[in-house]
């Protein structure tokens, strides 16, 4: 049978796989509306499609399209209002990721009213929530189905899978608690959990102290005949990674790409780089990533090859890395600076320095020309290694041939060479590129040089960075000054520091404060009421200055 009209175009843009099933699933329908939601108009179309033809439309859906409408502000002001009534009388909750980004688009695009009562429409549906997840925080021993039962009675909770999945997300920092209410929910008559639910509740099992238990409910899933959806694929991935939990981000890759819903081509290469900048580089982990994506896409793409690569290289593994090359080359993608630069940053970390320097003469034989990435892995090997010398003749030798240091480049010199004890040579090379070389350096890199300046006794030169910060039109990075002021300097080094980083012409009264607590802090009495002696008189009467100073009379009083 022919497809739906809205569904010819959708078919140029969606995976054929999805458009194989006799019968779509609520996963397949999630995985094609966050497919679409750049687009509203499509999604929508499809949304409409799909609930004409009876397809499932539960409440995840309900809020993967609002959130589409939410996020194009012509949407959001022609569909938005009217699709959230509908979903109301569907008894769908809004869910709070769609919350905060319909009210971020909202603020964006200046929509008053619109962010006002989407703000009183959530409240006043938020409340029995609120109420069941302050019961669900409230467990406590093991009788939890018998205790939920007494604590939520009143409660005025309709029980939906968009219900339960938001009474989890307000409980999400209590996994354990959590899982008794699914529990809880799963035995009320009339209500069975559907993916949804399952979902939300991987979601907030996705964490150490609960690893057990989510795979379990992953197994309980797929008995159930449910997957992870591609939205909670990306989410939980993202939270095994930010935990370093990487056995958990590859076997839920693997799960990923065994089901319908194929994870983005990317992941695999991205899960590779991840492998490998682990302190302690598991390579089975990455064959693992490498066979999945070749069982499922048949063929290798130049960002995996270069993935297991950058494993092998970085594990030391010359030699097989070298056979990786050969592999990709026979497979017609030819090595670039970012294959070269990860051979050069492993022969680094490998402390093999010659031979790293070797493979950019290579690369010049071979007619691929070392860009700034290149230079930038040799220099940062030899940081890195305490080869501090050699990496700053690297850097002149690349400046030699015409290629200019960026940001990331001179933060690695300078962390390198303070690293190594070599402070005043780091805020020698600074200087020399940010004030001679015009280069816009990181704050986070003035930062890093002005604590380790005053870690020195360097003041004066930290005090001079601030006016190149303010140069860069960057807030002066004041906080450490104080204290160390109040420590081991001066008056008149306090009154250099004041005028230095005020942002205007006049000193905020919150900047005098400051030093004159540091002082406070040191026992140096004399010298906060000097300082406060040359204040300006917008200081000295300033309500919060004189109550500080009346503090501490009082308390040297007593």
């Amino acid at each position: 049978m022919a497809p739906p009209p809205a569904f010819s175009h959708l078919r140029r843009l969606l995976p054929l796989r999805l458009f194989c099933t006799a019968a779509p699933t609520q996963e397949s329908v999630l995985d094609s509306l966050t497919r679409l939601s750049e687009d509203p108009s499509l999604a929508l179309a499809f949304f409409r499609s799909s609930q004409s033809a009876g397809h499932p439309l539960g409440s995840a859906a309900y809020n993967i399209m609002l959130r589409t409408l939410a996020c194009h502000p012509p949407s959001a002001q022609s569909h938005f209002w009217p699709f959230l009534h509908e979903m109301n009388d569907a008894s769908h909750y809004v869910d709070k990721r769609t919350y905060t980004a319909a009210l971020s688009s909202f603020k964006k695009a200046r929509l008053t009213a619109d962010y006002a009562s989407l703000v009183a429409h959530y409240t006043k549906a938020q409340a029995p929530i609120s109420a069941a997840a302050d019961a669900v925080r409230g467990l406590e021993g093991s009788e939890a189905s018998a205790e939920l039962d007494k604590k939520l009675e009143g409660v005025d909770l309709l029980l939906s899978e968009n219900a339960v999945a938001k009474v989890l997300w307000e409980v999400r920092d209590y996994p354990l608690k959590a899982l008794d209410f699914f529990r809880w929910a799963g035995r009320q008559k009339g209500y069975k959990h559907g993916s949804v639910a399952y979902n939300a509740m991987a979601w907030v099992l996705a964490r150490e102290e609960s690893v057990r238990e989510f795979w379990e409910l992953i197994q309980e899933m797929k008995a159930d005949g449910m997957r992870i959806d591609i939205d909670t694929y990306v989410q939980l991935s993202r939270q095994f990674q930010k935990r370093h939990m990487l056995t958990e981000v590859v076997e839920l890759y693997e799960l990923m790409m065994d089901g319908p819903y194929d994870p983005l081509r990317q992941d695999g290469p991205l899960i590779l780089g991840l492998i490998a900048s682990e302190p302690s580089l598991d390579l089975e982990l990455a064959y693992r990533v490498v066979r999945k994506f070749e069982a499922v896409w048949e063929f290798k793409t130049k960002d995996v090859f270069d993935g297991i690569h950058r494993v092998l290289t970085s594990n030391g593994s010359f030699d097989e890395a070298a056979v990786i090359v050969e592999r990709m080359k026979g497979e017609g993608h030819q090595p670039d600076n970012i294959t070269y630069s990860q051979l050069v940053f492993g022969l680094c970390k490998a402390n093999k320095f010659d031979e790293a320097r070797k493979v950019l003469d290579e690369m010049e034989a071979e007619g691929c020309i070392p860009n700034l990435k290149t230079w930038t892995m040799l220099i940062q090997g030899h940081c890195v290694a305490g080869e501090v010398d050699k990496a700053l003749q690297y850097l002149t030798e690349m400046i030699d041939k015409d290629l200019e240091a960026d940001a990331y480049l001179l933060h690695v010199m300078v962390e390198g060479m303070c690293s190594h004890n070599k402070v005043d040579a780091a805020h020698a090379l600074f200087v020399e590129m940010v004030d001679k070389a015009n280069l816009r350096p990181w704050q986070g890199t003035y930062r890093y040089i002005m604590g380790e300046l005053l870690r020195v006794k360097k003041l004066e030169d930290a005090l001079g960075l601030l006016g190149s910060m303010k140069a860069h039109k960057f807030q002066p990075f004041a906080d450490p000054f104080p204290t160390h002021i109040a420590k081991y300097g001066t008056l008149e080094d306090a009154r250099q520091f004041l005028r230095a980083s005020a942002m205007k012409k006049s000193v905020s009264h919150r900047s005098y404060i400051h030093v004159f607590k540091s002082f406070f802090t040191e026992g140096r009495y004399s010298e906060a009421q000097d300082l406060l002696n040359k204040c300006p008189t917008y200081v000295s009467n300033h309500r919060r200055v004189t109550e500080l100073f009346k503090s501490v009379k009082v308390e040297n009083a007593s």
